[in-house]
């Protein structure tokens, strides 16, 4: 066989992955927010893009678009199919099984849960009592704690002193604590370590008091000092602040050389201090607020389910621009440029009416599996996986994936992410015959229950918690009520016995 060059064809199918389709896949995992953002660019990278209000309409579609349409869909309209959700070719790319890709100390916690200590005590900003909270405080106070430090600092302290003030108050944690070396300082500054000893001392007398603590103790110390409680008896109680954790009162009442009534007076003292009195002030760290990406809300018989449009600015494509453009006189290149402009903006409609139609089209479904929930609480959550909802409504499991990230879901039982509606399944006592698994959050919201009705003198442990559980049909061994209630930050029945006693002792 002679041996020679040969061309031969080939026929082949594959899927590219082209940019449009990873825009498609980018905007499914964003939420309402990151889309509007996302839109502004867009908006500023392509001049034939505009937000509402212009005389602009959306090319080959009709004036009322499929995206308002699947923004009113309800869930039965999802469920039987009808023309509000209907698939567009986008969604085979998508769902395509090639793009699988799912893009202060220990003493300190102890104490707290003990003594009930929180930021919003006696010494907190805000009302107190009957009144609440003062929010309007809150709103008006934008003053961060170094800020408030620094001043107080520049109208008592001059030269060599305010630069090792300004440097201790750097290192002021926005908890109000200290908890770094003051000799790093004095060598950093060239200081000698008793002066900036001397300085955090006058630091601590400052607003609010409490700052710059070293401890839980110094805190709670400096705070009765400036209510001027610390006499010997308090003194003590604080330097054994760890008897009164394990809720060991008759060794404090030894200790302090008081009677009960002096200790439960003190105890109340405590309570009112604040073990952070730094976090009233201004957070110099972004928070961003949780704005809801879909609306449930009761229609009828059954759910209507809604985008949030206030966060969706519509967009459309400037028409008339385009015509202007193109009819002047242009070479090869601005012509291609302009083309180019044309055909980003189509897909990118595309992809945002394909976006919302996939958005309700699976939260209708979570609705649907879930309405237990929606309509009697978290007690008749069930397990729900991806894949089940996937498989309901005709999608690849990672596109259901994307679209619960960053989502979130307003209801009149509050706001929820929609990652929350997936969770593992408990066995029933009664699976055996046919029962259905019940959702591991429901199974918490009931061991949650059952420890806020305990009394105090009959704190129940996990064993008991486990028979309780298995009379009411969850079937749990004894370490996963364990793992679930450390879960809800709830402690042992040892921990919880003290903490009452405390609570007693204090009343």
């Amino acid at each position: 066989m002679a041996l020679g060059p040969r061309l031969d064809l080939r026929q082949s199918q594959s899927l590219v992955m082209t940019p449009q389709l990873q825009q498609a896949i980018r905007l499914l995992a964003l939420s309402n927010l990151e889309v509007e953002s996302f839109i502004a660019e867009e908006i500023e990278r392509n001049p034939l893009l505009e937000s509402a209000g212009g005389e602009a309409e959306t090319p080959g579609e009709p004036a009322d678009p499929a995206v308002e349409r699947s923004e009113a869909a309800t869930v039965d309209e999802l469920v039987t199919g009808g023309d509000a959700i209907a698939d567009a070719p986008l969604d085979v790319d998508l769902n395509s099984e090639d793009f699988h890709q799912d893009s202060a100390a220990d003493a300190t916690m102890g104490l707290d849960g003990g003594l009930g200590l929180s930021g919003g005590g006696a010494s907190s900003a805000g009302g107190t009592g009957d009144e609440g909270v003062d929010f309007d405080s809150f709103a008006s106070e934008q003053v961060s704690l170094h800020d408030h430090l620094r001043r107080q600092a520049g109208m008592c302290l001059d030269g060599m002193d305010l630069a090792i003030a300004d440097q201790i108050i750097e290192q002021i944690e926005e908890t109000g604590w200290f908890l770094a070396s003051l000799l790093d300082i004095a060598q950093r500054l060239g200081a000698p370590l008793h002066e900036v000893e001397r300085v955090l001392a006058v630091i601590q007398t400052f607003d609010p008091a409490g700052v710059g603590a070293r401890s839980l103790a110094e805190c709670l110390a400096l705070q009765a000092k400036d209510a001027n409680r610390y006499d010997p008896a308090m003194a003590r109680l604080i330097d054994n602040l760890d008897y009164l954790a394990k809720g060991n009162l008759a060794a404090l009442r030894r200790i302090c050389g008081i009677d009960d009534e002096d200790l439960g007076d003190m105890i109340r003292e405590l309570r009112a201090y604040d073990p952070k009195p730094g976090c009233r002030f201004a957070s110099t760290e972004r928070v961003d607020a949780i704005v809801p990406d879909i609306f449930i809300a009761r229609r009828g018989g059954g759910w209507a389910v809604e985008l949030n449009s206030a966060t969706l600015p519509r967009l459309l494509v400037n028409r008339t621009y385009y015509a202007e453009l193109s009819g002047g006189a242009q070479d090869r290149q601005s012509k291609a440029w302009l083309s180019e402009c044309l055909q980003s903006a189509n897909w990118l409609m595309k992809a945002l009416d394909q976006r919302a139609r996939t958005i309700v089209k699976v939260a209708s479904e979570i609705v649907t599996q879930q309405e237990g929930f929606f309509r009697h609480g978290v007690s008749q959550l069930k397990p729900l996986t991806l894949r089940a909802v996937a498989e309901a409504i005709g999608m690849h499991e990672s596109t259901v994936s994307r679209v619960t990230s960053n989502k979130y879901l307003a209801c009149e039982r509050g706001l929820f992410e929609l990652k929350y509606f997936f969770t593992s399944g408990v066995r029933a006592t009664d699976a055996a015959e046919g029962g259905e698994a019940v959702s591991s959050e429901a199974v918490k919201s009931r061991i949650k229950a059952l420890i806020g009705a305990e009394e105090p003198n009959r704190i129940l442990s996990d064993d008991q918690l486990v028979d309780l559980l298995k009379a009411e049909g969850f079937d749990l061994a004894r370490r996963t009520v364990a793992k679930y209630r450390e879960a809800l930050g709830i402690g042992s029945s040892v921990q919880r016995r003290r903490q009452k006693a405390i609570g007693r002792a204090a009343a």
